[in-house]
């Protein structure tokens, strides 16, 4: 068995271990928007589930504009220095699944896995489930220390199974 490289190990933890994340959408007029979301991984699509209300300003965003940046950002602590932060953003294209779709039941099923109490928004007829297909990613995994993540290594990240520590 290879032992996986610390810097993977990183980022795996930090997308299992946090559950919300900054969503960066545009406007209608091309202004960017930054708002918070719960999100979950779905691993056999290697992608975000987030789970939004029509009322939300980043809906309508996503419905004009399928592209988005998120931030994922392990919390600050007291007396640590925030550059330290161990952070990724990542860049994608944002799906709307309504539930005629193959993969609505397992994106459904994802966000309830990591967010139970949750279950009650799925009946309200405004939420809507979007899959993120992640193209690209910037990952900080310390001060003065950045790499750029690739499609391919991001999607084998949110495909593999959960290690105990990186369970939220």
């Amino acid at each position: 068995m290879s032992r996986e490289p610390s810097l993977i190990r990183e980022l795996r933890m930090l997308l299992n271990s946090q559950r919300v994340a900054a969503l960066g959408t545009l406007g209608d007029d091309g202004s960017p928007f930054v708002s918070m979301v719960p999100y979950a991984i779905e691993r056999t699509l290697g992608c975000l589930v987030i789970h939004v209300s029509a009322l939300a300003a980043h809906t309508r965003h996503l419905r004009s504009q399928a592209r988005v940046s998120l931030l994922i950002c392990e919390p600050e602590q007291s007396g640590q220095p925030v550059h330290d932060l161990h952070r990724v953003t990542l860049s994608g294209q944002a799906r709307i699944l309504v539930k005629t779709n193959p993969y609505w039941q397992a994106c459904k099923s994802a966000y309830l896995v990591r967010f139970p109490d949750a279950a009650f928004m799925i009946k309200l007829g405004d939420f809507q489930f979007f899959a993120i297909d992640i193209a690209l990613g910037r990952h900080v995994s310390g001060f003065g220390a950045a790499r750029s993540v690739d499609h391919d290594e991001i999607r084998n990240l949110l495909r593999a199974d959960v290690p105990p520590e990186a369970a939220p």
